[in-house]
């Protein structure tokens, strides 16, 4: 059995201690049945290091601890202590953006740059909702002069927090952050392809003086630990990000255990639109960013570019040439834009779906192939020649592989762009304000980028229409995932029966 940390040294020479266990109750502990799983560095396909797997019973033990901690010591400190508990965490972040951002780069395979990018968010995100703590305010109600009305929103309770691979310490964030807020306590499941920046970052969470049993991080699979968390009787929310095949199990997970609170952050397949009208070299610069950013493995991806037909040779050709200067490689070189996709899984399934595309008439404009014979990594893909119903345009692919399709005019760009299941986001390129409102207003999702694409920040709500979820993160929207509203009346006067 696999020790509980080691020392791991990053190809850009920087040497920490990595944990390797279940952080349960602030300690790492050894799982229950004495299995270890292996993480796979994408770059180079070779093991990193083997780290403690969560079972069924390890998860009733982080379940046990969050619950006392909720019941106990958790109840008693303030909504200041509590956010000042997220400042000094993400003070730490800060601290150890160099440690943090080169996990990300080894075991994710993004570029150290965009993984820096990542863990300054993240520190952001928490220190953000560090601030909304003391604020969570309820309301009085003038209802009748002889009673007192108000509201209190208050925690749920324990919250079982499952989230992906893609950004791994953003999404430890985006969930840990309004759920400690307000007020609750957690059991965060990583994915077991990317598990070693969330253990680093349960470091922390001691180090900032977090109580016992208010955070706990397991590693584990979704097939066991992640349905633990979803079927569990005393968990009182499940929050979930990945695909929307996962997040309809969770669903019914929840409805057919205790009927837990669910939100649910899934896929998409993200129209970004370019009209006749719009600047086409800031266009051509938007669109590439929303496509390969992350390698495509974003579930915001504007991976459907729909052009107006007055432009579209030009937008075609401008494309082509913009995908092939990303830099594709090493994501410890400073040069490289995209790096390795996350596993041999993933590359796979991105690769099917390029051959599809080929089988299935599209043509490819650029890239389409692997790139190199070592690592995860594939060549920018831009296919033409493509129609709505076409896999590659309907399905969430998950890679750096794009559609382009043209459009008529507005309503017929509005009804190619709300032609998926998906509803997550949308981008549009215009010089003309009317247009941006009036197809911002009629797609259907919730996120609309105009002259730009994903730009997000952790003050603006995130979140899906349709089969792309249910709830928002972010902002102070995602207080509301973490808070129920108890209304009390307060009767003032004499019984009148």
């Amino acid at each position: 059995m696999a020790g509980l940390f080691t020392t791991i040294e990053t190809p850009n020479n920087i040497k920490y201690e990595q944990p390797l266990g279940l952080f349960i109750n602030n300690e790492f502990v050894k799982g229950s049945e004495g299995k270890t799983f292996e993480t796979i560095n994408p770059t180079t396909e070779k093991p990193i290091v083997a780290v403690h797997e969560a079972s069924e019973k390890d998860v009733d033990l982080a379940v046990a601890a969050a619950r006392k901690a909720f019941e106990g010591e958790w109840r008693l400190v303030t909504p200041t202590k509590r956010g000042r508990m997220l400042l000094k965490l993400a003070e730490l972040f800060e601290r150890d953006i160099d440690i943090l951002a080169a996990i990300e780069s080894l075991d994710n395979g993004k570029s150290l740059s965009m993984a820096k990018g990542d863990v300054t968010n993240a520190a952001g995100c928490l220190r953000y909702y560090g601030g909304w703590a003391d604020k969570i305010h309820g309301q009085t109600i003038d209802q009748n002069p002889q009673t007192l009305n108000y509201t209190r929103h208050e925690p749920i309770g324990v919250c079982g927090q499952i989230i992906p691979w893609n950004f791994p310490i953003l999404m430890w964030s985006w969930k840990i952050g309004p759920a400690v807020a307000t007020g609750n306590t957690v059991l965060l499941k990583s994915a077991e392809q990317t598990p070693l920046s969330a253990l680093y970052a349960a470091k922390l969470v001691k180090e900032a003086g977090f109580p016992p049993g208010v955070v706990n991080i397991i590693s584990g699979f979704g097939r066991v630990a992640g349905a633990a968390i979803s079927n569990h009787m005393d968990i009182d929310k499940v929050a979930f990000t990945g695909s929307t095949l996962v997040g309809r199990t969770i669903l019914q997970a929840a409805a057919k255990s205790n009927l837990k609170k669910v939100t649910l952050e899934l896929g998409g397949k993200s129209p970004n639109i370019i009209f006749d009208d719009a600047d086409i070299d800031n266009a051509i610069s938007w669109a590439n960013f929303g496509i390969f950013y992350n390698h495509g493995q974003c579930c915001c991806a504007g991976s459907r570019i729909l052009v107006q037909e007055g432009i579209y040779d030009k937008v075609v050709a401008r494309l082509k040439e913009r995908a092939t200067q990303n830099k594709v490689g090493d994501p410890f070189h400073h040069e490289t834009f995209q790096g390795p996709q996350v596993s041999q899984l993933q590359f796979d399934r991105i690769m099917e779906y390029i051959d599809h595309g080929k089988k299935g008439g599209a043509t490819v404009a650029v890239g389409g192939e692997r790139h190199g014979t070592e690592g995860y990594f594939i060549q920018p893909t831009v296919f033409t020649d493509v129609t709505t119903e076409m896999k590659i345009n309907q399905e969430e692919i998950f890679g750096p592989v794009v559609t382009v399709q043209k459009f008529k005019d507005v309503e017929d760009a509005i009804k190619i762009g709300n032609s998926t299941a998906y509803g997550l986001a949308a981008g549009i390129h215009t010089k003309d304000v009317n247009t941006a409102i009036r197809v911002s207003n009629a797609l259907r999702a919730g996120t609309v980028w105009v002259n730009s694409y994903n730009m997000l920040s952790y003050q603006v709500p995130f979140g899906g229409f349709k089969e792309s979820g249910i709830g928002r993160e972010l902002g102070s929207y995602a207080l509301e995932n973490y808070t129920q509203t108890k209304a009390v009346h307060y009767f003032l006067g004499d019984s009148p029966f």
